[in-house]
C-alpha cells in the first residue's frame, strides 16, 4: 500500500476519526479549535480523494427570536413590569402603562406584562386603577418566568430538550423559533483506517507557488495541482432586488392610468403629518409609542395664514385649544398621506390624480409581520364629482393589475376620511390581510388644504404586505434581507400585465372572509 500524504490539519482530522470512528462537524471544529467553515475545504478534499465519508442529515434547531434575546437580558414582560410595580401602582391603566414605559420597559412588553400579572392575580384592577394584589402570587409568577428563561437557555446552549409543554409555551410566547440545519457526520474510509494503522498516513505542507529556495526539497511538500480542464462556475447575472422591482412596477401601473408621482420629505413637521389631516393633537397615534420624534431644537416653518386656518378648523371641530408650536415639531414621517396633503395644498382645487410610493417610519417591534420601516403607496383622486365609488373601483382595478382575484371590503375609521373603508386580500399562508385602507377626505381637511368645494378619494396602500402576497413570502423581513440565497429563492419575474386587459371584471369580490 502506498503512503497517503495530507496537510497537517487533514492529518489531525484523520487522527481524530481513527480514534473516535465517527464525528460531526461541530464536534470536530471544537476538537481542532477551528471554525466549522474553515474546515469545509479540507473535508471536501478528503471526501473527493475517498479518504473520508460524509453523511448529510437535516435537523431542526431552536434559536432565540429578537424578543427572546431581549427577554434573556431583561426578563420576561411580567418580570419587567413587576420590577417597577411599586413605582407605578395606584394609577389608571393608561397612566400605569405610561409610567412603566418611562422606567425603560417598551410599550409592547408593558402591555403583555400587565396582562400576565392580572391573569395570575398578582395585580388587580379596581375602580379602573391598577393595584398590587396577592404578593405570593406575584412571586410565584416571577419564579415561573425565570424558570422558563432558564429552561430556554439550557435548550439553546446545552441542547437539553425540556418537556413538549415548555417548548410549546416558549414558541407561543415568541421566545424561540426553529430553523433547519444540516448536520455533517464524518467517518474515515476503510482505506484510510488501514493506512493509518500501518503508519502510511503522512503529513506534508501544501505548496501552491514553487519558489527557487524550495525547489530542491520538494519531497517535503505536497504541490497543489490545478485541473485546467474543469469549467469555471457561471456567474449569475445581476438583477434588481425583487422588492425594488415590484415597487417600480407599481409605479408603472399608476402612471399608466393617468397618475402623476409626487415626493415629500422623510423628516416632516407634525403639522403636515397630523394637523392638516385633522388629527387632534391629543390623538393616541401622535404619542411617542406610534411616532419617532426628532431630538432637536429645529422647528418647521409654515405660512402664518395657513396656521390661522388650521387653528380655526381644529378648535371649532374638536373643541380644544390648538397649539401651533406643537405642530412645528419634527418627526420621522409616519404616513405618506403627508405627501398627498402637501400636493393638495400646492395645487388647490381642480381635476387631477397624484400618488407617491415611499418609506414611512413607526416604532414597531420587528417580526414576521411588522417593521419599523415600511413602504406605502399613497394617492388621491381630486375633483368636484369624485365619490366613494371611484375609490372602490380604483382598488378593484389596481388589484386586478396585480393578478389578485379575491378581495373584500368592510367599513373603516380614519381621523381624516369619511366614509372610510378597509380592503383585504388573501395571502396563501397568512389568510386575509388588510392592504387597501382609504376613504373620502373630510370637508375639514379639504378646507385646510385650500380645496373647498372639491372632493378627494384618498388611500395609503400597504406596499410591503402587497409584496408578500405577490412575491409569495410570509416574512416581511425577507423584503429587506441582504442574504443572496434567500433572495434567489424568491422566484419573481415581474408582473405580466397590460392595464387594458386587466379590468375590474376579472376581480372576484366577496363580502366576508372565508
Amino acid at each position: 500500500m502506498e503512503a497517503i500524504y495530507v496537510t497537517p490539519r487533514q492529518y489531525r482530522i484523520i487522527a481524530l476519526l481513527a480514534k473516535k470512528g465517527e464525528i460531526d462537524a461541530e464536534e470536530l471544529s471544537e476538537a481542532l479549535s477551528t471554525r466549522r467553515e474553515d474546515l469545509m475545504r479540507d473535508l471536501a478534499e478528503l471526501e473527493h480523494r475517498g479518504l473520508i465519508k460524509i453523511e448529510r442529515q437535516k435537523a431542526i434547531e431552536y434559536v432565540l427570536t429578537g424578543d427572546g434575546s431581549r427577554y434573556v437580558k431583561q426578563g420576561l414582560p411580567e418580570e419587567q413590569v413587576y420590577s417597577v410595580i411599586d413605582k407605578c401602582a395606584g394609577r389608571g391603566i393608561n397612566e400605569f402603562l405610561k409610567c412603566v414605559e418611562e422606567h425603560g420597559v417598551i410599550s409592547n412588553d408593558a402591555y403583555i406584562g400587565l396582562q400576565y400579572l392580572v391573569k395570575s392575580k398578582c395585580v388587580v384592577v379596581e375602580d379602573k386603577r391598577v393595584i398590587v394584589g396577592n404578593r405570593s402570587a406575584c412571586e410565584e409568577t416571577i419564579e415561573k418566568a425565570r424558570e422558563l428563561i432558564s429552561l430556554v437557555l439550557d435548550l439553546i446552549n446545552k441542547k437539553i430538550l425540556p418537556s413538549e409543554d415548555v417548548v410549546a409555551l416558549a414558541r407561543r410566547r415568541q421566545i424561540i423559533e426553529t430553523r433547519e440545519i444540516v448536520i455533517l457526520k464524518i467517518k474515515a474510509s476503510d482505506k484510510t483506517l488501514s493506512a493509518w494503522r500501518s503508519g502510511l498516513v503522512k503529513e506534508k505542507t501544501v505548496l501552491t507557488v514553487i519558489k527557487p529556495e524550495v525547489a530542491l526539497g520538494l519531497d517535503k511538500y505536497i504541490v497543489k495541482e490545478f485541473d485546467f480542464s474543469i469549467e469555471l462556475p457561471s456567474i449569475p447575472l445581476s438583477r434588481k432586488h425583487p422588492f425594488m422591482q415590484f415597487i417600480d412596477e407599481l409605479r408603472e401601473i399608476m402612471v399608466s392610468i393617468g397618475f402623476e408621482e409626487v415626493k415629500g420629505p422623510h423628516v416632516e413637521a407634525e403639522f403636515w403629518n397630523f394637523d392638516v389631516l385633522f388629527q387632534a393633537q391629543d390623538h393616541p397615534a401622535r404619542e411617542i409609542h406610534d411616532t419617532f420624534f426628532l431630538k432637536t431644537n429645529l422647528r418647521a416653518h409654515v405660512d402664518p395664514a395657513l396656521l390661522d386656518i388650521v387653528k380655526r378648523v381644529h378648535e371649532s371641530g374638536w373643541g380644544y385649544k390648538w397649539d401651533p408650536a406643537r405642530s412645528m415639531r419634527l418627526v420621522l414621517r409616519s404616513q405618506t398621506t403627508a405627501v398627498s396633503a402637501r400636493a393638495l395644498r400646492e395645487r388647490g382645487g381642480g381635476e387631477y390624480r397624484v400618488f407617491t410610493i415611499d418609506r414611512n417610519f413607526r416604532p414597531e417591534n420587528l417580526d414576521a409581520k411588522h417593521s419599523m420601516e415600511f413602504y406605502q403607496l399613497d394617492g388621491v383622486i381630486v375633483g368636484k364629482n369624485v365619490n366613494f365609488k371611484h375609490l372602490l373601483y380604483f382598488f378593484k382595478e389596481f388589484a386586478a393589475a396585480l393578478g389578485l382575484r379575491e378581495m373584500w371590503f368592510k367599513p373603516g375609521y380614519f381621523p381624516f376620511t369619511e366614509p372610510s373603508v378597509e380592503g383585504y386580500v388573501k395571502h396563501p399562508k397568512l389568510g386575509w390581510i388588510e392592504v387597501f385602507p382609504g376613504g373620502m377626505f373630510r370637508s375639514e381637511v379639504m378646507e385646510m388644504l385650500g380645496c373647498p368645494g372639491y372632493k378627494a378619494a384618498a388611500w395609503g396602500i400597504g406596499v410591503d404586505r402587497l409584496a408578500m402576497i405577490v412575491l409569495g413570502i410570509d416574512d416581511i423581513r425577507l423584503l429587506f434581507t441582504r442574504d443572496v440565497d434567500a433572495l434567489s429563492s424568491i422566484k419573481y419575474t415581474g408582473l405580466e400585465y397590460m392595464w387594458r386587459r386587466t379590468s375590474g371584471r376579472d376581480v372576484k369580490v366577496v363580502k366576508t372572509p372565508r
